[in-house]
């Protein structure tokens, strides 16, 4: 009887019991579904609409503007909101690996801008296409056929002989001032055409085998294109004022576009044309590669069209001439200064090759102190502020930070290779920080992004072997076969950045000795 009169008591406990904790978990999930989200990095206010565009305008170039937002701010991760889209601007070795490794899927686009549609035609080759099936067709062609070791040792002998017409250019010049801006990104220009085209000049050049206007021409739009491709023009962020191109960037591009593709358009179809009628049966160039390049699913046909092999041509360019060019010559600056660093890049080169023959890609392996030289320079003295834009495919979480969906991610260059907490003096050009010991090799890439001089992740660049052996044959053929100084009534070279770029504000100029028997230069 007790038993039968106590159990209704003990439902009852065990019934407010369980509402008790289903009550509770109910509270818990709705508390975390009503829960703030994360914050968007830190950045300036913005005004309705437009958001910090007015600003941006206003305190030009805009990526000094926000490396000082962000040093203003302490930051190494800065939102600013241009128009409607955030951009996102990353100094941290930690977050970017984050962005480019754990969540590489997820920013492996790129965004819709002006002066990138313009270059790549409608997103026709690889660089600058967004995520999608036209970037992994380009992605296969570059990777598979263009950059293949195969294809990379059978244009040895011409990169040689490019490298061979660099040196002998500078000792014409020996006994007067050598603009090094001009050697350097003509040889890259040379050496790349040469290997495209299977001509290093458009014209006939000049009678001391220096570049000739049509040449002079083609390197100037190619910058041209460079210094403004992801440029921050309005129209990426305010689209439909793109039709009044307010700040003429699209018009600047345009212009640079016709520059350089007038010169290669009519070889490109002179090529295709004598394919066509049976007048070339060898393949001797990159440009002959791709034309013979055939569908998967059907043999007969062309795997690439004419626009497509156009507009990929334009990219190879680009990402040829600038990068290996603009470290040379602020390494070069940098160790003229330094005449200690200079000698001891002498004695490796005196030591590995010798002074009886120059330098060979051969040998590159074993010039590690030349080589860290060359990294130095990547570190301290990039050309380009941000690496291309990446995308953001969805909404996702950050260093604890909210990066929504369309966000523009932009690592800095200068950010992470100048980062102080990375960098024991950063802002001294030391060659020896990248030396960890005499038994390894120096890489030029960084794939812990302490500092970007190639890109990694889905978007990283497929051109790193042609890249570091371009900008390292390059630097030590200066080295090997000159010793240089700074021009007449100079103690020193000037290192100043350009205000609206990271170059050398006035391209190097300095003279340069024969440091070998004359028999080798000619």
């Amino acid at each position: 009887m007790k038993i039968e009169t106590r159990l209704p008591s003990l439902l009852a406990i065990l019934y407010f019991s369980v509402s008790l904790i289903f009550l509770k978990l109910i509270y818990s999930i709705k508390k975390r579904s009503t829960a703030p989200p994360p914050p968007l990095p830190p950045g300036p206010p913005a005004y309705p609409v437009v958001g910090s565009l007015p600003e941006m305008l206003s305190k030009k170039p805009a990526f000094r503007w926000m490396h000082n937002l962000m040093q203003k701010l302490n930051t190494e991760i800065l939102c600013v909101r241009l128009g409607g889209v955030h951009v996102i601007a990353v100094a941290s070795p930690e977050l970017s690996r984050e962005f480019l490794k754990k969540h590489d899927a997820a920013f492996a686009s790129r965004p819709d801008a002006v002066s990138a549609r313009l270059i790549s035609d409608g997103y026709s080759a690889l660089i600058l296409s967004p995520a999608g099936e036209q970037w992994k067709k380009m992605r296969r062609v570059m990777v598979s056929e263009v950059l293949a070791a195969g294809v990379f040792r059978r244009f040895h002998s011409t990169r040689r002989e490019e490298a061979d017409h660099l040196v002998r250019y500078v000792y014409s010049r020996r006994n007067g001032a050598v603009n090094v801006r001009d050697a350097a990104r003509h040889y890259c220009a040379n050496l790349i055409r040469k290997m495209v085209f299977g001509e290093r000049f458009f014209g006939a050049g000049m009678d001391d085998g220096g570049p000739g206007n049509e040449e002079r021409e083609h390197v100037d739009g190619l910058f041209t294109m460079l210094s403004y491709l992801y440029g921050f023009a309005i129209a990426d962020f305010v689209p439909w004022l793109e039709v009044f191109d307010l700040d003429g960037h699209k018009r600047i591009v345009s212009n640079a576009i016709k520059k350089v593709r007038k010169y290669q358009d009519p070889l490109i179809n002179e090529r295709m044309e004598m394919w066509q009628l049976g007048l070339k049966t060898q393949q001797d160039d990159i440009l002959d590669l791709l034309i013979n390049l055939k569908s998967e699913s059907d043999e007969t046909k062309p795997l690439l069209s004419l626009r497509e092999i156009k507009v990929q041509i334009l990219e190879i360019m680009i990402a040829t001439v600038d990068n290996p060019s603009n470290a040379a010559e602020w390494a070069l600056a940098e160790m003229i200064n330094q005449p200690d660093i200079f000698a001891k890049a002498c004695e490796e080169l005196d030591r590995v090759v010798g002074k009886n023959r120059l330098v060979e890609e051969s040998d590159l392996p074993n010039l590690n102190y030349v080589k860290a030289c060359v990294k130095e320079a990547f570190r301290l003295h990039p050309l380009a502020p941000f690496n291309p834009t990446h995308v953001s495919s969805k909404d996702l979480v950050v260093g604890g930070y909210l990066i929504p969906k369309g966000s523009h991610v932009l690592l800095s260059r200068p950010g992470l290779g100048r980062n102080p907490r990375v960098w024991d003096e950063p802002l001294r050009f030391k060659p020896g920080r990248h030396i960890v010991d005499e038994s390894s090799e120096v890489v030029l890439v960084d794939h812990e992004l302490r500092m970007l001089s190639f890109s990694t992740g889905r978007r990283g660049c497929p051109g790193i072997v042609l890249g570091s052996t371009i900008s390292t044959m390059l630097l030590a053929r200066l080295i090997q076969g000159f010793s240089w100084r700074p021009p007449l009534g100079m103690d020193n070279i000037d290192l100043v950045e350009s205000g609206h770029d990271l170059t050398l504000a006035k391209p190097l100029i300095a003279h340069a000795t024969p440091r070998l028997d004359s028999q080798i230069y000619l």
